[in-house]
Parts: structure tokens; C-alpha cells; sequence
């Protein structure tokens, strides 16, 4: 059977690898012109089942090798002593099977563990989606069984299925700003983090010495912007940074030289099917618990490998698989949903009094026994605990 994927971030290349073992014939289609890697991108966390999903494709080595080598977070608040704590202790509670990663080497991880048996095309998208064929931006047509849109948070393929993205995405009032810049600081093996009333930044190494990564959330009414414009983007930012000081002037002196400038709201997709006819979703795409909050890389990883393996079991049939598929994952997306808004809350201080007593729950923290620490930052279960409950079927292979 032939598969085309739209996507090739996180979950389409889990995907991909998975049909390829079971005999499928796939292609992945993906609007940039090539891979993002550059500096590594934005952390992000691979959780519980999600790193079980990685050791499977024999990539447990890789990804370990080149996991976030951060040892010290420091809280740095207006006109307070800053705070300094190890990670480990920060991220006791996170989940007994955790792996930190630059999501941009994951993104490359993943497409080489899959290039030599999949076609992938870069800087292509799908344009319209008929009974027996699909078209494409370079104006050709093509015939797949099935169609999986793993084309994140505003997914094209989405769009072109399921209708008007506003019936389904969920802004949860907040944005997200990241991009890479010299690293003026002499930054080393630290995570700086300004936390102030409805706003945090975070500056953080790369791997490349010479740059760092600054990473901006802020707290804000919906604003009325052309997401696909870097310059409306670039512009919301500055809005929404205006007038806080540390080190924020300066790090806007590189935001218009920032080749990897991202910018996106903060929402969920919220979705009762994620699937129609012969075609599905994946990742953000179907079920995005929002970006930085819920976890959404390791679902994507997850809820890949769970589509592939039900495909497989199914022999292609998607009559008996999708159904299956969102069985295996509604109760981790409700979780996710849920989770999103709180973890949030506790990202972006709401009031003085929340920056107060975070620097103080941090002080307090390491000299606490392991099992609290474990219970204290765990986000009541968080993300972790969320997708502890999804069943990973055996893989199938052709073979099989």
C-alpha cells in the first residue's frame, strides 16, 4: 500500500519508519525547503513510553548521546537575589524514563534512522486531497491508499479535510517566541531564566558554543497577526517584551538577523476524530496539547508509533485501524489537554507573589528527601504520568 505522510518533524518520521518495516510503501512531503537542525532548536522531553518508542528503532544510543548537557538553572527575578538549582533536582518528578533533547536533533535523528527507505520531499505540500489521488504545490498528482497529517499545529492537511482551523484550535493565552543568537553571555552548561508578572525568558546554550538560544513566554490577550508573516511576528514579540529589562534589550538586538526565528501561539487542537475516510492526523496536528506545556513531542512520538503499529496489525485496512488508534490514545489526549493550562499557570507568574514563591519552593528544594522532590515537581502526574497509560503493541515488521 502507498502512504503519504505531510510532515517530517517529529511524528511523520515516526511513522514513516514504522509502515516501512511493515512493508508499506511511503512518502513524506514537507513544506520547508530542507531539514531544520542548524543549532539543535528548542528543548524538549522525551517521556516514559516515548523513549521506549526510540530504543525500539534502535535509536536509544543516539538520542542519549545527544540529550542537554545543562547541569544548573537559575531564576533571575527584578530587583531580587537570583536563585540557582542542578536540573536533576528540578526535574525529579518529571518521569523515571526522561531524556532532554534539542528538538531539532531529534527532527534529525529521526529522518536519517529513515531516508535511506523513504521518499521524502522537501519544500512541498499537499494542495488538495480527491477520492483516488492527491495534488501537490509543484502542480503534480499522485494516487495513495492513505493520507497522514503529521503537519503540526496548523496542519495544511487539517485544513483541507476537517475545515477552518478556528473551529478547532483553542488558545490557551499565552505565546512563545524561541530563536538562536551569539552568545554574548558566555553561556556555558546554564539555563538563565527571568521570571516577571505574565512573562519569562529563558536563555540556554546550544550545541555550539558560540550561540545560545533565548526562549520568550508571555501571558496575553489573542492578538490579530498574520501567523505565516515573520515580520508580524517579529513585531507581536517586541509588543509583547516592551518595556522589560535584564537582558531583553540585548536580546533583541539579534531577533531580526535570526534565520530561526519561531513564533506561535500557545493552543491546544481539540478534535472528537481525528480521522475521516482515509485520512488521519498525528502529533499537534490531531491532538497539539500546546507548545512547551504538554508534553506534546513525546505524544507525537508516541501516537505515531500507536498509528503505525495499528496500520500494520490491520494489514492497511484504516476501517479497523484508525478507530483502534484512537481508542489507544484518547485518554492520554484528554490528560494532555487537561494538564496544558496548569503547567502554563506555573510557567508564566501570574502576580509578584507567584515569582516570590517560586524562588522560594527552589531554595527549599534541594535540601527536601528525593521523594518530595519527586512529588513537588511533578506537575500533580504531568505529561509523564498521562502517557504511562498508552499500550505499545509489538511492532510488526515485513518479515512478520
Amino acid at each position: 500500500m502507498r502512504v503519504l505522510i505531510s510532515g517530517a518533524s517529529i511524528a511523520g518520521p515516526v511513522v514513516a519508519y514504522w509502515l516501512h518495516r511493515a512493508g508499506f510503501e511511503v512518502t513524506v512531503v514537507e513544506r520547508t525547503e530542507s531539514l531544520r537542525t542548524g543549532t539543535g532548536g528548542h528543548p524538549v522531553d522525551l517521556l516514559g513510553p516515548a523513549v521506549e518508542v526510540v530504543d525500539r528503532m534502535g535509536l536509544g544510543d543516539v538520542v542519549r548521546a545527544r540529550r542537554t548537557a545543562t547541569d544548573l538553572m537559575t531564576l533571575i527575578r527584578p530587583g531580587k537575589p537570583d536563585v540557582t538549582i542542578h536540573g536533576a533536582e528540578l526535574l525529579a518528578g518529571v518521569s523515571d524514563r526522561h531524556i532532554e533533547i534539542m528538538r531539532g536533533d531529534l527532527a534529525q535523528i529521526l529522518h536519517e534512522s529513515t531516508a535511506r527507505h523513504v521518499e521524502y520531499k522537501f519544500g512541498c505540500t499537499i494542495t488538495g486531497i480527491e477520492d483516488d489521488s492527491v495534488s501537490f504545490s509543484d502542480g503534480s498528482r499522485e494516487r495513495f491508499d492513505l493520507i497522514v497529517g503529521a503537519d503540526g499545529l496548523h496542519s495544511g492537511v487539517r485544513r483541507l479535510v476537517f475545515g477552518d482551523e478556528r473551529n478547532y484550535r483553542h488558545f490557551l493565552g499565552a505565546y512563545l517566541a524561541v530563536y538562536t543568537l551569539p552568545n554574548v553571555m558566555g553561556l556555558e552548561d546554564q539555563v538563565l531564566n527571568y521570571s516577571a508578572v505574565d512573562r519569562s525568558v529563558a536563555i540556554y546554550p546550544t550545541n555550539d558554543k558560540s550561540r545560545v538560544r533565548a526562549a520568550f513566554l508571555m501571558r496575553s490577550p489573542e492578538i490579530v497577526y498574520d501567523y505565516k508573516d515573520p515580520a508580524a511576528q517579529r513585531r507581536v514579540l517586541r509588543t509583547l517584551v516592551d518595556g522589560l529589562g535584564w537582558e531583553v534589550p540585548t536580546l533583541l538586538e539579534s531577533l531580526d538577523e535570526a534565520s530561526d526565528f519561531y513564533f506561535d501561539e500557545i493552543s491546544q487542537i481539540r478534535l472528537d476524530s481525528w480521522s475521516r475516510g482515509r485520512v488521519t492526523l498525528a502529533g499537534d496536528a490531531g491532538y497539539g496539547p500546546g507548545p512547551a506545556v504538554g508534553g506534546g513531542s513525546s505524544l507525537a512520538l508516541v501516537g505515531g508509533y500507536v498509528l503505525a503499529t495499528e496500520l500494520a496489525a490491520a494489514g492497511g485496512d484504516h476501517t479497523v485501524a484508525y478507530p483502534a488508534y484512537e481508542r489507544a490514545m484518547v485518554a492520554t489526549v484528554a490528560g494532555s489537554r487537561r494538564i496544558g493550562p496548569s503547567v502554563l499557570a506555573t510557567l508564566i507568574p501570574r502576580s509578584g507573589l507567584q515569582v516570590w514563591t517560586m524562588a522560594q519552593a527552589l531554595k527549599v528544594l534541594p535540601k527536601l528527601p528525593r521523594a518530595l522532590q519527586q512529588r513537588l515537581t511533578s506537575f500533580g502526574g504531568g505529561p509523564a504520568a498521562m502517557l504511562e497509560g498508552v499500550e505499545l503493541r509489538p511492532a510488526y515488521s515485513q518479515a512478520q
